[in-house]
């Protein structure tokens, strides 16, 4: 970063960072496998205890908001999703991953995918030369032999997107990115201008629980939509995908969808959404390859 304040910045210098890491062309299919109309992208960042970890709070009675996810919010969600005949992805920190190898492992014998996310749910953008690098490689031997699928794809923890993260998505090798915000639909990053063959799946805070459902106890963060309130719009937010012959991707927690009163609106949403005509479910992996052969 520049030292100079950034009204002192030249062209030159604004430019670059804007133009560093941006959107390429739209990755938008005439239709989607099957002749459907709209895809459905579901996933869930199975981060448990990891963001704890990471903060260094290890009291038990934040340690179990994460457990929960694990003990409950899993059970439920891969319930429902078997219930609807659905796959999804699942980003994992590998520590999440190691504290719960059981978990990791029936992800992908139940049929869905595992990608990355994160060591221990670090900041990228914090974090001191060379170890955002040395993290994602641990963490993508760590997947692959706790659950025997390599990751094709990445979401960075918090979407915190570093400097350095797109240099080590390329070098990994990985498809897809899933951690931008430049649209609603899918499209190719590109670096300096140059495309990577990279396929972002766009995130976006509206289609992100942690948002409406997150507390923090000694702090003003404070739950204020209620579930109802979030089904109506993420509901508003797939009609329009319908409508337009989009993407609806969602980002969920099981710590966070999985109480009782949220994996209702999950319920009440896939309802929703099954009540259409030519609506297409698939993993991230798999609406990567899809779109990117355009």
């Amino acid at each position: 970063m520049s030292e100079l304040e950034p009204w002192q910045w030249d062209e030159p210098t604004w430019r670059g960072y804007v133009e560093k890491v941006r959107a390429g062309r739209p990755l938008v299919p005439d239709s989607w496998p099957g002749g459907a109309k709209v895809a459905v992208a579901l996933s869930f960042d199975a981060d448990h205890e990891t963001p704890m970890l990471r903060d260094g709070e290890v009291s038990a009675g934040k340690l179990s908001q994460g457990e929960y996810g694990a003990r409950v919010g899993v059970r439920r969600i891969m319930r429902l999703l078997e219930r609807f005949g659905v796959p999804a992805t699942f980003f994992i920190p590998a520590v999440s991953a190691l504290l719960h190898e059981n978990e990791a492992k029936s992800y992908v014998d139940a049929g869905h995918e595992i990608a990355l996310h994160g060591w221990i749910h670090e900041r990228n953008t914090v974090l001191p030369p060379g170890i955002e690098r040395e993290l994602a490689l641990r963490a993508m031997e760590t997947l692959e032999r706790v659950s025997g699928m390599r990751p094709a794809g990445v979401r960075t923890p918090s979407w915190d997107f570093s400097p350095h993260t797109l240099a080590i998505t390329r070098e990994l090798g990985l498809a897809y990115d899933s951690s931008l915000m430049a649209d609603d639909d899918c499209y190719e990053i590109l670096a300096g201008g140059e495309p990577t063959g990279i396929v972002e799946l766009p995130v976006e805070w509206i289609r992100d629980d942690a948002v409406y459902f997150n507390m923090e106890r000694f702090s003003a963060l404070r739950p204020y939509t209620p579930p109802r309130g979030v089904l109506s719009l993420w509901r508003d937010e797939f009609d329009q995908a319908y409508a337009e012959g989009g993407m609806f991707q969602l980002t969920m927690h099981p710590h966070i969808i999985g109480h009782r009163s949220r994996i209702a609106i999950l319920t009440e949403l896939l309802e929703h959404i099954g009540a259409h005509e030519d609506v297409w479910f698939g993993t991230h992996a798999q609406v990567a390859e899809h779109v990117s052969g355009l």
